[in-house]
């Protein structure tokens, strides 16, 4: 349990050291403004959200399946 902790302690730190490091930079202007849209941008939900969403909805269903059959 030890090393767990010390090597999550670890894991942490190292990663908040590093993440200003990381960031990427502000791009730089070079041009004149974009004309702003009156319109919000859509959002396609694709492929991989779909998968996300119905792998979760297969384990919760299992979770509860297992629940039921311990009672």
């Amino acid at each position: 349990m030890q090393k767990f902790i010390l090597t999550v302690v670890v894991l942490l730190t190292f990663t908040g050291l590093l993440s200003p490091v990381v960031r990427a930079q502000a791009p730089t202007v070079t041009g004149p403004a974009p004309a702003p849209t009156t319109t919000p941008a859509a959002v396609p939900l694709d492929g991989g959200s779909s998968v996300l969403l119905a792998s979760g909805i297969a384990y919760g269903l299992r979770r509860l399946q297992q629940r039921r059959q311990r009672a």
